[in-house]
Order: C-alpha cells, then sequence, then structure tokens
C-alpha cells in the first residue's frame, strides 16, 4: 500500500493509532502537562506508535507537549500533524490558510516545537477555497523533495478535491470523521482512497465519545467543549439518538467487549486501508482501546451492524452552519442546511 502504510510498518504500529487533541482542548476538559505527558508516555509503552497533532490544537500547545514527550523516541514511532489551519495571535479566532508560504513557515514552526526535523505525514488541516488545491498540494510535496516531510496527507476533503490534489503530487492518507454514526466517508471519499491507494484515518471513530456511553441527556458541557455545538449533541436531538445506542450496546456485551472496542472493531473491518486514531485522556481507555487491535468481528456481525446508525435514523447534522463552512467533507441530503 501506500508510503503511509511502509512508514507505519517501518516502526511496528498497532493498525491503531492515537488521536492526541483533546490533551491540550477540544472538549473543555484541562489536563495538566504532567499528567499529558504520563498519558503519553503510558501510550507509547503499551505499543501506540501513531501519534496525531495539529498546529491549532491548543494553539499549538499540543505539539509542544508531545515534542517533549516523544523527543527520545522520534526514531521508534510515526509522527503526523497538520498545517494551514491556526489561531490568529491577536483575535484567538481559526484561521485558514493554505497558501505555500504559509504551509512552509508553518511546517518549520511545527518541526521546532515537535523538536525533529522532519514528520512523517503532513496534512492539510482545511481546504482554502482562496487557494487551489494543487497549490497547496504542491508546497508540501516540495516538502516531501526536501526531506521535510515523509508524506502528502489531506483532511476533511472531497474525493473530488483528493483527485485533484493526487494528480498534482502523491497524496499518502486523508483523514475524515469516520465511525458507526458519521458515516459521510461512504458518499465517496472511501471509494476514492481505496482506488488511489491511500490511506483513510479515521478521527472520531468513537463519535466523539457518543459511543463509548459518555455522553447522557443531563451532560453539562464544559466551556470550551466543541460538542455544545454540534447539532446531534443538542437537547433536542441528544434522547434521540441515545435511544439508538441499546442495540449496539447489547451487540458489545454479547460479544464479551466494550462499545469502545466493538466501534473500532467494526471500523477496521470496513477495508484495510482504515486507520482509526481515537484520542483520550485516560490510561485505562488507552489500553481499551489498544485492545480492539486484535478483535476481528465475522461476517453476520459486520452486517448487522452496517445497519445501525444509519444517516436517516441519526438526529441532526454533524456540523453547525458554521463548522460545516470550513470543510470541504460530502454531506448527505439530511445533513444539508
Amino acid at each position: 500500500m501506500s508510503a503511509f502504510f511502509d512508514r507505519l510498518n517501518d516502526v511496528s504500529s498497532p493498525r491503531i493509532g492515537l488521536g492526541c487533541m483533546n490533551l491540550s482542548n477540544g472538549y473543555g476538559q484541562h489536563v495538566p502537562e504532567t499528567e499529558a505527558l504520563r498519558v503519553l508516555e503510558e501510550a507509547f509503552d503499551m505499543g501506540y506508535r501513531h501519534f496525531d497533532t495539529a498546529t491549532l490544537y491548543g494553539g499549538t500547545a499540543n505539539e509542544r507537549l508531545l515534542g517533549l514527550a516523544l523527543k527520545t523516541k522520534r526514531r521508534q514511532l510515526f509522527l503526523a500533524s497538520k498545517c494551514g489551519m491556526a489561531l490568529d495571535a491577536e483575535t484567538g479566532k481559526r484561521v485558514i490558510n493554505g497558501r505555500p508560504n504559509t504551509l512552509r513557515r508553518q511546517c518549520e514552526e511545527s518541526l521546532a516545537r515537535l523538536k525533529t526535523d522532519h514528520l512523517d505525514i503532513y496534512y492539510l488541516h482545511r481546504l482554502d477555497r482562496n487557494v487551489p488545491i494543487q497549490e497547496s498540494v504542491g508546497a508540501l510535496g516540495r516538502l516531501v523533495d526536501e526531506g521535510k516531510i515523509g508524506a502528502v496527507g489531506l483532511s476533511e476533503i472531497s474525493a473530488e478535491t483528493l483527485r485533484k490534489g493526487n494528480a498534482e503530487y502523491s497524496v499518502a492518507a486523508v483523514q475524515s470523521e469516520y465511525s458507526l454514526w458519521t458515516r459521510n466517508p461512504e458518499i465517496a471519499l472511501k471509494q476514492a482512497c481505496a482506488e488511489l491507494d491511500i490511506a483513510l484515518v479515521a478521527f472520531s471513530p468513537l463519535g466523539r465519545g457518543f459511543l463509548t456511553g459518555s455522553v447522557q441527556e443531563n451532560t453539562l458541557w464544559a466551556s470550551g467543549d466543541m460538542r455544545a455545538g454540534m447539532p446531534r449533541f443538542s437537547k433536542e436531538n441528544l434522547p434521540h439518538n441515545l435511544s439508538l445506542l441499546a442495540d449496539f450496546n447489547a451487540h458489545a456485551a454479547r460479544l464479551g467487549m466494550s462499545s469502545a472496542q466493538l466501534a473500532l472493531a467494526w471500523l477496521k473491518a470496513q477495508g484495510r486501508h482504515i486507520v482509526p486514531i481515537p484520542g483520550t485522556c485516560s490510561v485505562a481507555h488507552l489500553r481499551e482501546n489498544l485492545l480492539a487491535e486484535t478483535i476481528v468481528l465475522d461476517d453476520a456481525t459486520v452486517t448487522q451492524l452496517n445497519g445501525m446508525m444509519l444517516p436517516e435514523q441519526v438526529a441532526g447534522a454533524r456540523y453547525n452552519d458554521s463548522q460545516q463552512g470550513d470543510i470541504d467533507t460530502e454531506e448527505f441530503p439530511i445533513e444539508r442546511h
């Protein structure tokens, strides 16, 4: 398969990686640096080798954290980061900028924060609609040629955009939200990745905690928790969506595994080019998630799960209007605003 999998194999990485965002921001909790460093150390010790971060996460704090935690282990791991979306230093607002000079500058800054001379893959975090995708991908390709990054990645893009970018320079992986209750990649992106021999890296494979049962009707969203602004987590839609979990949880119990493990096993069954990167701040959950590496579901179970939480059954869109405006991913008709 692609250079992405070649490098994962070089470091003997499990199929399941670690999304590191929520150690710095995203879901409202504050993780002290000493605790976050301990989580990353434990993750490495138990076998994780694929660590995913971004310039945006924590306003560069997440990259600094990984730089501290993993600098002595650099040759033993697969390190991924993202560019093209950052917080403005003055306003604190997210800025999407895919211009070549911006991507090059952000790459140099990411390398310094991560205390390394190269990244295994560097993703364009969001499509800049003011910059042709060919220009952004071409700039990343030049960074590959210079040895600063090992491969080009894209995030939250459509199959059409992927094909345009890949024609400019070979794309090794695409990140997209993909889980049992978020099937958007199945519209076109999943098939395009398979055809082009490109890895599909599934972020939020546990449905932002929804599929683990950690979200309840009486959940109070902490300040800064992005789920508070997502329609399917709203007080109007969440009760209905929680009712969809009963059959799924029953399946997990019957199979003797946690709901999180079943969700990850289902994703792995969707194709050998799919790589889940669940995130967590809990060492216990790190271990639980990694155990899904050895789970292989039979065809009958996969078929049953495929029929659960279909897009037409889930209440609410994945993103609100503002969030959806920042991405290029295909939507189901029921999600369109």
